[in-house]
């Protein structure tokens, strides 16, 4: 045994009043009790400032702060949150000009279409694939592909030329649909397309050319939007792992290109499970040199409408 061998003596260990110390939770940021009766804004008044309850009253304050400011706030949506059934609550957030800019995926607007149709949508997939009926419904794809060729022959984008499909139409649940709406309120609305994803590439009518022109002239349109975000504005990815964080990310990086100071703004993932380009594309990467970045985790069906309540609670 080597005679240098360290002995441990406890005694000797340095200590010092917890008064002194930093700590992360405080009595003060405790939630409040639960009472029945109260309003929403006493339960939202209640909720912890600590972690994502903190995080999301940022959030909101982000969202009210740039309506105050009359800076962008843009919703970009997956398909899910149409068929989680929260249209009314987007249509709400426009109707109360909150919302500037709404950007969808091909499916996110199919599903809206069909909302505004029949007031139905969402097929049961494994049952369609079994006798390759799935996606092969014949006025969806006539409506859907028809806009994109009104689309080109008019110059604008796909969102507005589904949108105007719907409201020339007169189809019979169109106040229930997001892009009818955003028509009305004059809210840009804008469709980004991946050849081969949707259930109407399917079909004969579509034209893949005028698709690809409607949707780039959206994204060009989205640029423009992403430009004026600076300084206050908010962007809101809502369940679109993979299509729309990355249409986000090239945006940026054009309207950063051609001089635009796009930094100090708020970034935000709102989704049922972590995904990457979420994280890394919207949250993480585009506010590095500048803002702030928050990812949410919880069902549709519950955070929207909180947020969207507590958002016109502060208007």
């Amino acid at each position: 045994m080597p005679s240098d061998k360290i002995k441990i003596n406890l005694d000797k260990l340095k200590t010092y009043p917890i008064s002194k110390r930093k700590c992360k939770v405080r009595h003060e940021d405790f939630a409040k009790a639960p009472s029945k009766g109260a309003s929403f804004s006493d339960f939202y008044d209640s909720l912890p400032d600590i972690l994502a309850a903190s995080n999301f009253k940022s959030i909101v304050g982000a969202v009210v702060s740039a309506y105050n400011k009359k800076k962008p706030v843009i919703f970009m949506m997956g398909a899910h949150v149409i068929k989680c059934g929260l249209n009314p609550v987007i249509i709400e957030l426009m109707k109360k000009k909150v919302i500037t800019a709404i950007s969808l995926n091909g499916a996110g607007a199919i599903h809206d279409f069909e909302i505004a149709l029949i007031g139905r949508t969402s097929e049961e997939v494994s049952d369609g694939l079994e006798d390759g009926s799935f996606g092969m419904a014949k006025e969806t794809a006539l409506y859907i592909n028809g806009a994109f060729e009104e689309a080109v022959e008019k110059d604008i984008g796909a969102g507005r030329a589904i949108g105007e499909v719907i409201n020339n139409e007169k189809l019979s649940f169109r106040n229930k649909s997001i892009l009818y709406n955003a028509l009305k309120e004059d809210v840009l609305a804008t469709v980004h397309i991946a050849i081969g994803t949707d259930v109407v590439h399917q079909h004969p009518s579509f034209n893949a050319g005028a698709a690809g022109e409607a949707s780039l002239k959206d994204f060009h349109s989205l640029i423009e939007e992403i430009a004026m975000l600076g300084d206050g504005g908010v962007v809101l990815n809502i369940g679109s792992s993979v299509i729309l964080p990355e249409v986000f990310l090239k945006a940026i990086n054009v309207a950063r290109n051609l001089g635009h100071n796009v930094k100090d703004f708020t970034a935000c993932d709102f989704d049922m499970m972590h995904h990457y380009r979420p994280y890394q594309n919207v949250v993480a990467r585009p506010v590095a040199s500048g803002g702030k970045g928050y990812s949410m985790i919880g069902h549709h069906e519950i955070m929207l409408p909180l947020l969207g309540q507590a958002v016109i609670e502060k208007i």
